[in-house]
């Protein structure tokens, strides 16, 4: 299933990390070379990922010692937006993350009382009382930021649940509605595009989730190709508004595509 696509209009290509060229530290079938392929050309590669259980320097070291050869500055992830987020609007935040993602709010300017709860994957954390501590805070007026919605992700033991169903539920509790910082949102993924010099038309995006990864790269303008790895289930190419530009079995496949 794939549409025509003119490889010389393609300028910049965007990856998805886990569950497209790894689950955990397994690597997905023919992924290394594959990117090893692409990056022979003249196409720019950025990695896009809404991972938050782990911070930049984790994800760059997992990628590094799973063999890819990569550079920290092309890795944009969804704790980068939201920090820049919350500098912005001046917040004192409640975070809701795995220490391993702490890394990347070191240095955190935070004064006040808490007028935000930002939630990312935290598995250590979504039990009753530290759910019902942001309830509380929420309740006093503060703003639910979700790093991102994700439902589930794909995990060494099979799929797993996401920060989404967590952060639903406090928007049901309090009547809040979340801003979203990371996939689908279109500003997350036109932000992987400053200085390259490359329009959404011509960036393809290769990812394993249709709704994050395919659908919002579509809406946002962008191509998209979805991979038969990871969250991938029989049937997801049907579950989008928007059909993928190509599916392909894995990355590798999906680099194929691309180059040939």
């Amino acid at each position: 299933m794939a549409k025509r696509l003119h490889c010389e209009a393609i300028k910049a290509v965007l990856v998805d990390l886990s569950g497209t060229l790894h689950i955990e530290n397994k690597v997905t079938h023919g992924a290394v070379e594959a990117l090893e392929r692409l990056k022979g050309t003249d196409i720019n590669v950025r990695f896009l990922t809404n991972t938050t259980k782990e911070s930049k320097s984790y994800l760059y070291e997992r990628l590094t010692k799973c063999g890819f050869t990569v550079e920290k500055n092309d890795i944009f992830t969804s704790l980068t937006v939201s920090r820049q987020y919350i500098e912005n609007h001046h917040l004192n935040p409640l975070l809701l993350l795995e220490e391993a993602a702490l890394e990347d709010f070191e240095g955190l300017q935070r004064s006040g009382e808490m007028n935000a709860v930002v939630v990312g994957l935290a598995p250590s954390k979504f039990d009753y009382e530290t759910m019902n501590s942001a309830f509380k805070i929420l309740m006093n007026g503060a703003e639910l930021i979700a790093i991102h919605k994700g439902r589930y992700y794909s995990r060494g033991d099979g799929l797993a649940l996401g920060p989404g169903p967590f952060v639903s539920a406090l928007e049901f509790a309090t009547g809040k509605t979340a801003s979203v910082m990371g996939k689908p949102e279109k500003k997350f993924f036109l932000s992987a595009l400053e200085g390259l010099n490359c329009e959404p038309h011509e960036t393809i995006m290769i990812g394993d989730d249709v709704r994050d990864d395919v659908e919002g790269a579509l809406l946002a303008g962008f191509k998209a190709i979805l991979v038969r790895t990871g969250k991938y289930r029989p049937g997801d190419e049907n579950r989008s508004s928007v059909p993928p530009t190509a599916v392909c079995d894995n990355f590798s496949a999906a680099v194929d595509y691309i180059l040939n």
